[in-house]
């Protein structure tokens, strides 16, 4: 079981599984279901991958500081973490889109994950073309 997905059930267990549910409990927002929860945090780490992984690119363009190695390293990671979780998501989905079972944010996890491990690549390849041999 991910890490992801043992947060989001934790933090899940504390919010109703349904509005039946919360309006029985007296409580009146929805937060959704422990899937969607786990969907939403694949997806923001993806989208988090692809932001750093954009700024390690611009860093590299302009050759500051070490090429953006470190930021691409994050951003390949995060995109690799985001993209397993949402795949995992979408395997383990009982039925489609508005069901519960998060099956749009993991999508949105994939594909922003692989986009964040794309960027990720092209600035550490990038780097070490710009590295001096010796």
């Amino acid at each position: 079981m991910s890490v992801l997905f043992t947060l989001a059930a934790s933090a899940a267990d504390q919010v109703c599984a349904s509005p039946g549910e919360c309006a029985n409990q007296g409580v009146d927002n929805f937060a959704g279901t422990p899937r969607r929860v786990w969907a939403s945090i694949a997806a923001l780490v993806s989208l988090l991958s692809v932001v750093v992984g954009r700024l390690a690119r611009s860093r590299a363009n302009r050759g500051v500081g070490n090429g953006g190695r470190r930021a691409a390293l994050v951003a390949l990671v995060a995109g690799l973490i985001g993209a397993v979780n949402g795949a995992v998501n979408l395997a383990v989905a009982d039925a489609g889109p508005g069901s519960g079972n998060g099956v749009v944010g993991g999508a949105a996890a994939l594909v922003l994950g692989v986009v964040g491990v794309v960027l990720g690549r092209l600035v550490l390849v990038r780097a070490r073309r710009a590295e001096p041999v010796g």
